[in-house]
């Protein structure tokens, strides 16, 4: 699966194996007489900063933005070394937002993430010592190398904005956003992450290597310093939730609606599928193409932001029995049969 589709760039908390907090600059240079930010104008920003730092990958930061705008979460699989980490890390310092890091390790524990009630005896009670989850932007690198049990710590976090430690609920950031990182399966030292964990990713992406003159403007801008080292918060979190309202805005028709209830309804059947994309495929889909219309300004969904996303967005739902994969079939393959053999409304 390449989880990639052709689309152009447009016009205190509990410590555990995680990274400090990161300490945006003032966006107020970059709105000197105060103004908010509106419309594309949110993510224009954003797209151009991170674009700064990450050479050469257009298409897969606007894929990001595209996830970050409808409130989706993000996972990124790829070999070590082609910025999977940066990215994230360039995200998060471009919104004025809480950041917290977790790197996923075998005997990382699911409360070293959601937090754990620990007693005071001088108080005689328990107090909760939150984790690194409730945080704005969380990445969680290398997220398959962790445990099953680790790995589904994050799954009410990411599905429903809460977790619940010894029978407490304790609400998230409204902006909560989990951007993962993985290596391939094939990689040693890694556990395949649960259907139901993959469910709650509106998207997988690769980011895949740059070209060669991308790769040596890549060592001039690192010749002194990394980028990151200077990159400034360009939207602040007001701006972002503002804008996220005027994506989920954005007209869609219910031709479009039915059109993307076929498409992942089309994945559930055919050669070799064991279990096709299921409701949730379907709401990421309408909100991501939600989203590029935004992005885009032309005031409507179209059939062209549904099948730019419909790859990042189903594949990496898809399950195939395990003969198949020997015949050649892929997840790839089951969406391009879908986009296939589901007319495109007019």
């Amino acid at each position: 699966m390449t989880g990639r589709a052709a689309c152009g760039p447009k016009p205190s908390f509990y410590h555990c194996r995680c990274d400090k907090a990161v300490t945006v600059t003032s966006i107020a240079d970059d709105n000197p007489d105060g103004s908010r930010a509106t419309g594309a104008g949110v993510f224009e920003r954003l797209q151009a900063n991170l674009q700064g730092v990450l050479r050469g990958q257009a298409e897969p930061i606007r894929m990001v933005l595209a996830a970050l705008a409808c409130g989706g979460h993000v996972l990124l699989e790829d070999a070590p070394g082609t910025g999977k980490t940066t990215l994230a890390k360039a995200l998060a310092v471009s919104i004025s937002a809480h950041f917290q890091r977790v790197q996923f390790t075998p005997d990382l524990l699911p409360s070293d993430i959601v937090g754990v009630n620990v007693f005071e005896p001088a108080k005689q009670a328990f107090r909760f010592h939150a984790g690194p989850v409730f945080s704005e932007v969380l990445l969680a690198d290398e997220i398959n190398r962790a445990s099953p049990r680790t790995q589904s710590a994050l799954l009410e976090a990411m599905a429903e904005g809460q977790v619940s430690v010894d029978g407490t609920q304790h609400a998230l950031s409204e902006l909560f956003f989990v951007i993962a990182t993985q290596n391939p399966a094939t990689f040693q030292g890694t556990y395949a992450l649960p259907e139901s964990q993959l469910d709650r990713f509106a998207v997988r992406l690769e980011l895949g290597y740059v070209s060669v003159d991308e790769e040596v403007r890549m060592l001039a801008d690192q010749a002194l310093s990394h980028p990151l080292d200077n990159l400034k918060a360009v939207v602040s979190k007001a701006d972002l939730l503002a804008a996220r309202r005027d994506v989920l805005a954005v007209p869609i028709s219910d031709e479009i609606r039915r059109y993307v209830v076929q498409l992942v309804a089309a994945t559930r059947v055919g050669e070799g599928v064991a279990l096709g994309a299921g409701p949730r495929a379907s709401i990421a889909l309408c909100r991501l193409a939600q989203a590029l219309a935004h992005f885009d300004a032309t005031g409507f969904v179209t059939p062209d932001h549904v099948q730019t996303m419909v790859h990042p967005a189903l594949a990496h739902r898809i399950m195939l029995l395990p003969e198949s994969q020997y015949a050649g079939v892929t997840a790839a393959s089951v969406v391009a049969r879908a986009l296939d053999s589901v007319p495109s409304p007019h």
